[in-house]
């Protein structure tokens, strides 16, 4: 019987962190320490290197299934294999949220041996960075309220205040709620709710910002509400920024971990892939960029929603480029593509699988053709994987025009990942020049139009009568120039969930708008996305324990 992650994990004797930092030529009185193994880098650690930023190297992936494609593990394993070459590298990687890790998912540090380390930690607590911006986040719901009560001098109208409540849990029972019932003391009664932290703008405003001042301007511009006459209202407006930032003060600095290789891992922010942009800070990019000549990075959930915003809206906000992209598969995650069952995913299934590659291959044309980027496709290898089906995978990837590798990082870690490191260093050394699915200077409707047309394969969209009238108010207010930042379901190229593999010809309806003005994105609603998740029927956390001493387990 295999080892699970966590006993994996347990049973790998780590290197102080001050051992990590020094890899990377990080001076360790720069360090905030965690404990021995996990710390903070101060924003100085920017600034102590005259080196020129490292290549990026973007891990992506088809969009997801329940069977799984290891976008994270063959992440870490890269950076593991790029080390294992002899190349200085780091990776930089998002936080998990205790939302799913306690909800489906189970925990999100990679898998197998090609995972980062403590795992228990990062995947609860870590260094209380998720907490921090929900205190902030909370601050300003209460600053809101509070004004309110005190008179309502700014006039908010309280059935149009946007800013909710947040907590890193997932829990449907708050999604809606009533607050302020019974003495007048407690405040005025109205609808409110609640949002899982990872969505919260503040987490997207930490996630984009390269300084405390920048972080704070950020959130000044956060808007939270609108008058009785129909006027925005912002953050700063109730003059929350400065509590809001001192409470994020030491959040914004990039926390230092090891893969089990003692790989060096920055790992900050954790920004909702389908609400936010779904990317780790700027910050912990840039400091892993400055000090390692390669640096691999990942992009929350399938290609078309992850590699789309990593672009459209990080890349053009941070002024960075990836040199190369991976593009993650596996043949269980294809196979369910084309419409094989999940029970039966172990069999062969030579016409499931050439069914369900056409979504892998409108992905690898929209890094090729849409963004520009040179990108190689890695096979996440199963036990169960059969060799005719490879061979049929790798054959059409090939009479496509692009590479392909097989990795084996989830069994042999940073060995299992040699010839991908390779490749995406030949990659990096090709001569590249990015390109965006859209204009800034687009209308709303048009930006909209041309992610579903190239990104996503559609044929347009269809707008609500809600959308229509927040585009033209958002486009009033002076916020047309902003980045897209689409929310759909990840399990689909449309907005359909149950539309698996490449559809077209369809239309993606757009339910309503909203702009996170402090980040500096405005977000589209799709389908019925939720920015507060629920639990399952046997939720992740029913497996979690610890014993006497103080050791977890089920985690993953």
């Amino acid at each position: 019987m295999s080892k699970q992650d966590i006993e994996i994990a347990q049973s790998t004797e780590m290197l102080s962190v001050d051992e990590i930092a020094r890899k990377l030529s990080i001076d360790t009185s720069t360090l905030e320490h965690y404990g021995k193994y996990k710390a903070k880098v101060d924003f100085d650690a920017l600034h102590t290197t005259e080196k020129k930023n490292g290549k990026l190297i973007l891990v992506t992936a088809i969009n997801p299934t329940p069977a799984g494609e290891g976008k994270t593990t063959m992440s870490v394993g890269l950076g593991d294999a790029l080390q294992k070459i002899g190349k200085k590298a780091a990776i930089a990687l998002r936080e998990p949220s205790l939302g799913p890790v306690f909800g489906v998912k189970g925990g999100a540090a990679g898998g197998g041996h090609a995972q980062v380390i403590p795992m228990e930690d990062i995947n609860l607590h870590f260094t209380g960075d998720l907490h921090a911006i929900g205190a902030a986040n909370n601050l300003v719901a209460a600053m809101i309220d509070n004004h309110i009560y005190h008179g309502n001098e700014l006039d908010i109208d309280p059935r149009r205040i946007m800013w909710r409540r947040a907590m890193d849990m997932n829990d449907r029972q708050l999604r809606s709620i009533v607050s302020g019932i019974g003495a007048k003391t407690n405040g005025m009664p109205r609808e409110g709710g609640f949002d899982i932290t990872v969505a919260s703008e503040i987490m997207a405003v930490l996630c984009l910002s390269h300084s405390l001042d920048e972080m704070k301007e950020k959130l000044s511009r956060c808007l939270i509400g609108y008058t009785f006459n129909n006027e925005p209202i912002k953050l700063g407006d109730i003059n929350a920024q400065g509590a809001a930032a001192a409470l994020l003060k030491d959040a914004l600095k990039p926390n230092l971990v090891q893969t089990l290789e003692h790989t060096p891992v920055f790992i900050h922010g954790g920004p909702f892939a389908n609400i936010a942009h779904g990317c780790n800070s700027l910050l912990a990019t840039k400091t892993a960029l400055s000090h390692a000549d390669y640096v691999v990075t990942e992009a929350g959930f399938g290609a078309d929603l992850g590699a789309e915003k990593f672009i459209d809206i990080k890349c053009r906000l941070g002024n960075i480029s990836p040199d190369a992209v991976v593009i993650v598969a596996t043949l269980r995650a294809l196979k369910m593509h084309g419409g094989v069952k999940k029970t039966d995913l172990s069999k062969e299934n030579n016409e499931g699988l050439k069914a369900g590659i056409p979504n892998l291959l409108k992905h690898i044309e929209n890094i090729k053709k849409t963004f520009s980027l040179p990108a190689v496709v890695a096979i996440n290898a199963f036990p169960d994987d059969t060799q005719e089906e490879l061979d049929i995978l790798k054959e059409t990837i090939q009479a496509a025009g692009s590479r392909v590798v097989q990795s084996n990082v989830w069994a042999e870690g940073g060995n299992g990942g040699i010839e991908l490191a390779e490749e995406a260093v030949r990659l990096c050394d090709q001569d590249t020049e990015m390109t965006f699915a859209y204009e800034l200077t687009d209308s709303i409707e048009t930006k909209v139009d041309k992610i579903v047309q190239s990104v996503y394969g559609g044929r347009g969209s269809e707008w609500s009568v809600a959308a229509k009238r927040t585009a033209k108010r958002l486009t009033a207010l002076g916020y047309a120039d902003l980045p897209i930042c689409m929310a759909k379901t990840q399990y689909s190229l449309s907005d359909d969930a149950k539309a698996l593999g490449r559809p077209t010809d369809f239309l993606v309806n757009i339910r309503e708008l909203s702009v996170s003005a402090g980040a500096g994105f405005i977000v589209v609603m799709t389908g019925n996305i939720m920015r507060m998740p629920g639990l399952p029927k046997v939720p992740a956390a029913e497996q979690v324990d610890v014993d006497n001493l103080g050791k977890i387990t089920g985690l993953f």
